[in-house]
């Protein structure tokens, strides 16, 4: 086999107008370092669909997105040897990092300037087949398997991320602002940490969700519940809710917002702050959050709700997304792909 087939993007559109195309392309060879993976499955994220939609936009097109992707490694390049060929692994939204700037040295890899991402900078996980850096694949417990692993890679691992950015402690009282891939699982760890959690969504399927996954309380975004959160996490791109969650926090407080576009914060009055208040952002994830939380989703377990799509209805699981019918997290099931 010398080809592989790939989703990719040529032009920048809405996903109502299914703006990948199944391209015949050649099957890629690794270079030193790398390795190639065979693909199982894929995870769509919403960093999929502000790529496709041109908010954010990669160094070139064409390009193939993904990067929650569980492949089986099928060839090493040259010097390649803590992977070997036949390992299921999982490959997350950093490709590489530099590994020679402060932010590396000092752990925090994902500051990196010239950090690279998987389905941005290179062709991800919406393919047949792909190329990974070796020293960032990360190993899978064979206790996950790979509908599940696949919204690990990404939403998992970003949303524990946000819990450590937060500064969650056990048995505070943490709010979810949006329910969606990532806080469905970051709920998860929150419960397992015996906090509390309070959930702002605007969708009744997705608040009686939270609900399920041990919630205490579920409400809209303008809603107020009886008392003040220690921490909030915004996963929702929308800029007002800003306000709402600071509104929501005690006294020394922290919000954090995990999202990698959003839109426009409004002008805030300085009450909302004031108190030491603190507001953060997530700005990616280190290769140390991802060993720390597979090790973690294993032991809890964390149980991702996914929605299995074919492989050939990319276009449709991105449109889906946008459109709020997926409930947890989409997965592009390769198995599908050949009839």
């Amino acid at each position: 086999m010398t080809t592989m087939r790939a989703w990719r993007l040529h032009a920048y559109a809405p996903a109502e107008q299914h703006p990948l195309r199944l391209d015949e392309v050649p099957l890629p060879e690794p270079g030193p370092g790398q390795v190639r993976l065979r693909v199982r499955v894929c995870g769509v994220c919403h960093t999929d669909l502000h790529t496709v939609e041109g908010e954010i936009r990669p160094p070139r097109l064409p390009i193939t997105p993904g990067h929650q992707v569980v492949g089986v490694v099928d060839a090493l390049g040259p010097g390649v040897t803590q992977v070997q060929v036949g390992q299921r692994v999982g490959v997350p939204w950093l490709h590489r990092a530099c590994g020679q700037c402060d932010y590396c040295r000092r752990g925090q890899e994902n500051l990196c300037p010239h950090a690279q991402f998987t389905g941005f900078h290179v062709d991800g996980g919406y393919a047949e087949a792909m190329l990974a850096d070796a020293a960032y694949v990360l190993p899978l417990p064979e206790a996950i398997p790979d509908l599940q692993a696949a919204p690990l890679l990404c939403a998992g691992i970003i949303g524990y991320r946000s819990l450590k950015v937060a500064g969650v402690q056990p048995g505070e009282r943490i709010g979810l602002f949006g329910f969606g891939a990532s806080a469905h699982l970051a709920i998860q760890v929150a419960r397992y940490w015996n906090d509390e959690v309070y959930v702002f969504t605007r969708s009744p399927k997705r608040q009686q969700h939270a609900r399920d996954l041990g919630a205490v309380w579920a409400g809209g975004p303008r809603d107020r519940p009886q008392v003040l959160l220690d921490r909030a996490i915004i996963f929702a791109p929308a800029g007002e809710i800003v306000h709402r969650a600071l509104e929501r926090v005690r006294p020394g407080g922290v919000v954090a917002i995990n999202a990698i576009y959003m839109s426009p914060i409004p002008e805030m009055p300085y009450r909302l702050i004031y108190g030491e208040r603190v507001l953060r952002t997530v700005a990616n994830a280190t290769y140390q959050d991802g060993v720390e939380f597979l090790e973690l989703a294993a032991k809890i377990p964390v149980r991702a709700t996914v929605q299995p799509y074919p492989w050939l209805q990319a276009n449709q699981a991105l449109a889906d997304l946008k459109a709020g019918r997926v409930v947890g997290e989409a997965v592009l099931v390769m198995e599908a792909a050949r009839p």
